[in-house]
């Protein structure tokens, strides 16, 4: 598919989906199961994503190309630091090639690792060489990505010494490295988080264990963006637990300011839009939750809502430059926004162009965020297929809830 082309959505949205496992949780958890056989995983995320981490931990190649998938290139380079005596190249697309992963390499060099650059100091690819890693300690900034963090911590348990991971200043996406914890505790992994240093005890061997990986909520978001845009709408999505180890989960709170009432049943929740919104500006923090930010954006400006949104410096570094795509293609349908390196202000919109073709950049979140306008207006998504590093079955759904 190239691009897609959405005529103007004239039904109320309704409807039930079913939404793949989280590929956030499915990628932790793939990680662990190498580390530990017994650990039986369900409701796998059939993401692009998850799919290339499942097979590079499958592959017997010495050379593995992850392409866009950020969370895989972080982890699997901890994970194969500490694969004793296997050597490998780890690389991946153009994009991946410009998206930094010194910090991490520098924590693992530290902790006795051997990690060598092919090409470009700071960059991927790198040479990997597995080794018995018995340094326990390790310092970290606080206010990098978590997927660098989550990396160290996924490993931690397998050191023979355990680790102690300290944070050098504020620690930012808390939400991502708080799930990784409890992913560890629940296959028995003992921890303790005090101040700015996290203790994780080795170790060695699991008890059995089955983990049901919960659906993706940054999926769920595009959903919430229909229902706001929608009068009247209801949308059922399984499956959803309130007490949530997603930081994204933070949207049913969000959404109510757009006037979308979030319902929890049993496995699933049900999205209402019991009124239309009266807000006319939204002032939102999203550094526990950045992955949304393209979704909310979206969702104002289809309701010519004003909103400033903060703690988005992670944006920068994703698979485009988040920031300055949002507010290239929000230009191009007739709208107003300012950027800096971590925030975004959009001014209130009058009205939308119609027929916009909307760019994507190779980012997934780009597609998915778009697509809801189409309740406003008819619009096109270039290279609609790009869903599929989180969300193959995203179009499909859609028209569950739009036709």
């Amino acid at each position: 598919m190239n691009s897609l082309i959405i005529n103007k959505i004239e039904k109320t949205v309704s409807g039930k989906v079913q939404i793949t496992g989280s590929k956030s949780e499915t990628n932790r958890l793939l990680i662990l199961q190498q580390f530990y056989p017994n650990l039986t995983i369900e409701n796998v995320s059939n993401s692009d994503d998850s799919i290339l981490m499942k097979n590079a931990l499958e592959s017997s190649s010495n050379e593995i190309n992850i392409g866009h998938a950020g969370t895989a290139m972080r982890f699997l380079t901890a994970y194969f630091a500490v694969k004793e005596n296997s050597e490998i190249i780890l690389t991946g697309s153009h994009r991946m090639k410009e998206r930094p992963i010194k910090i991490l390499v520098d924590a693992l060099v530290s902790l006795g690792a051997s990690v060598e650059y092919v090409e470009n100091e700071g960059f991927p690819p790198l040479k990997i060489t597995g080794k018995k890693l018995t340094k326990s300690f390790v310092e970290i900034e606080g206010n990098v990505s978590s997927q660098y963090i989550s990396a160290l911590l996924l490993i931690a348990p397998t050191l023979e010494n355990g680790l102690q991971l300290k944070f050098k200043g504020n620690v930012t996406s808390v939400p991502y490295i708080k799930m990784t914890l409890q992913l560890l505790e629940e296959i028995g992994v003992v921890y303790s988080w005090e101040n700015n240093l996290i203790t994780i005890q080795p170790k060695p061997i699991i008890s059995s264990k089955t983990i049901v990986v919960e659906s993706d909520w940054s999926s769920a978001s595009y959903y919430y963006s229909l229902c706001a845009l929608s009068p009247n709408s209801e949308i059922t999505l399984t499956s959803y637990k309130q007490t949530s180890l997603q930081g994204d989960a933070v949207l049913a709170k969000i959404y109510e300011h757009f006037g979308v009432e979030t319902t929890f049943g049993e496995n699933s929740i049900t999205l209402r839009n019991k009124e239309i919104s009266n807000i006319n500006l939204l002032n939102l923090n999203l550094i526990s939750a950045p992955d949304i930010a393209q979704t909310i954006a979206v969702t104002c400006f289809g309701l010519g809502i004003e909103c400033f949104l903060t703690g988005l410096h992670t944006l920068k570094i994703k698979e485009t430059d988040r920031l300055v795509a949002l507010k290239t293609e929000i230009e191009k349908l007739g709208g107003e926004v300012e950027i800096t390196n971590e925030t975004l202000h959009l001014k209130k919109a009058a009205t939308i162009k119609e027929n916009i073709s909307i760019a994507t950049y190779h980012d997934h979140r780009m597609a998915m965020a778009f697509a809801p306008l189409a309740l406003k207006v008819p619009i096109v998504i270039e290279d609609a297929d790009v869903v599929s590093k989180s969300y193959p079955s995203f179009w499909t759904d859609f028209k569950k809830v739009t036709l």
